[in-house]
């Protein structure tokens, strides 16, 4: 039978139940983050049955409802989508051979300025689609033409916005070679971004340039060094950038991995704050933009290493059918893969050692990889599996069938 329920009625059913609450529990934890500014609890009993049955939205009860569980307000009841990557290549009104003309130019006009903006945004949307190798060629191309804008006739203004582009690009290439497993060139493009942010002042390449060396450290078994990463990153951009989200989420996910759930819970919760205080995205695609979606990948790692299985499995779910669209086509496989891998390790502790490992090979299946990130997360789950099934055949072949692909 077809669930023909809005997918935020489905999100507070799934919130609810993993948490074992009844309706009249939930409507108590509703009220409790309310003030006393709502109804009298029959009432509230009886609207919130009318929201898991789809009948109604919550209205001016969105905030409450997500906080109630912990998440930010866009993350259950997202607002229509910004524009394409298309629509905003359009919208420069050049074409990048036009683009490339200009830039060659003795004078940089504002307009010029613009059309490359939309490059740089373009190319932090292909970042989770295009081929890592094609990505870095283009992303270094891109870069090598805007570092030559240097010379030219520039304003003051001008300068630092061309100092901020070097310093985006810069920060894709460090991320799409990380990707490839290149390290070593991955951190040094990272300093080299994190250096042109500093001389453009510019909060959000530093911010970035930050997080990419928290990621980095994560993914490499440095759980002590990612957080002090993430403590540098916040000391240097302030509370109201949206790369503080992403900062917290690698401060809490490497306090998961350290088995803390109270630091996990203090950084899930600044997150959580910064990102409902935030507009929607404009672009939500862009690798660059904190996308409130992506709330759900970085929980779903979190409560699956504190042993939260239940809610780890509902934010997975929700990675996966946010990252897919109706043809089934996976738009995000970089993160659909670790929620996937989320699933196996579920599926391991369960007894399921066919479920974990089914996940495991959809995990390896999706074409576009963070090297890094799915060798982390591929190795915690076969881990998983060969503690609960040390002597089985089919564990000890999925292993070897990891190895060989991560190395491939």
């Amino acid at each position: 039978m077809v669930d023909d329920k809005p997918a935020w009625a489905r999100r507070i059913i799934a919130e609810r139940s993993a948490r074992g609450w009844s309706q009249e529990d939930a409507v108590r934890a509703l009220r409790a983050h309310g003030d006393n500014q709502t109804p009298d609890h029959k009432s509230m009993v009886r609207q919130w049955k009318r929201w898991e049955a789809g009948e109604v939205e919550p209205g001016r009860y969105k905030t409450l409802i997500a906080r109630t569980f912990g998440t930010a307000t866009a993350v259950i009841f997202p607002p229509d989508r910004g524009a394409t990557d298309a629509e905003l290549l359009a919208a420069s009104g050049m074409d990048t051979l036009e683009l490339v003309a200009r830039l060659r130019g003795s004078d940089i006009s504002d307009s010029t300025l613009d059309g490359l903006a939309v490059v740089v945004d373009k190319l932090g949307v292909d970042y989770s689609r295009e081929p890592a190798d094609q990505l870095r060629a283009e992303g270094l191309e891109w870069l090598r033409r805007v570092d030559a804008m240097r010379d030219r006739r520039l304003t003051l203004k001008q300068h630092r916005e061309v100092l901020s582009l070097a310093g985006r690009v810069a920060l894709l290439v460090g991320c799409v070679e990380a990707d490839m497993g290149l390290r070593g060139p991955a951190e040094a493009t990272r300093q080299a971004a994190l250096s042109l942010g500093e001389e453009a002042d510019d909060k959000d390449v530093i911010g970035w340039a930050w997080e990419m060396s928290a990621w980095f450290n994560l993914t490499a078994g440095n759980y002590r060094a990612a957080v002090a990463a993430t403590d540098a990153g916040l000391a240097a951009v302030g509370p109201t950038h949206s790369v503080v989200v992403q900062l917290d989420a690698h401060r809490a996910k490497a306090w998961a991995r350290m088995r803390d759930r109270r630091e996990v819970e203090v950084a899930l919760n600044e997150g959580r704050k910064v990102l409902d205080s935030l507009p929607y995205p404009h672009n939500v695609a862009n690798h660059f933009v904190v996308d409130p979606s992506k709330w759900d990948f970085y929980t779903q790692d979190c409560y699956r290493h504190v042993g939260e299985d239940d809610l780890a499995r509902v934010y997975a779910e929700e990675v996966i059918r946010t990252g897919t669209d109706w043809r089934g086509t996976v738009l995000r496989p970089m993160r659909v893969a670790e929620a996937e891998i989320t699933l196996g390790v579920l599926a391991a502790r369960a007894g399921d050692l066919e479920g974990a490992i089914g996940a495991g090979r959809r995990a390896l299946q999706l074409g576009r990889r963070s090297l890094p990130s799915l060798a982390m997360n591929a190795h915690e789950l076969t881990a998983e599996v060969a503690r609960r099934f040390p002597s089985e055949r089919a564990g000890l072949e999925f292993a070897e069938e990891l190895q060989a692909a991560l190395a491939a």
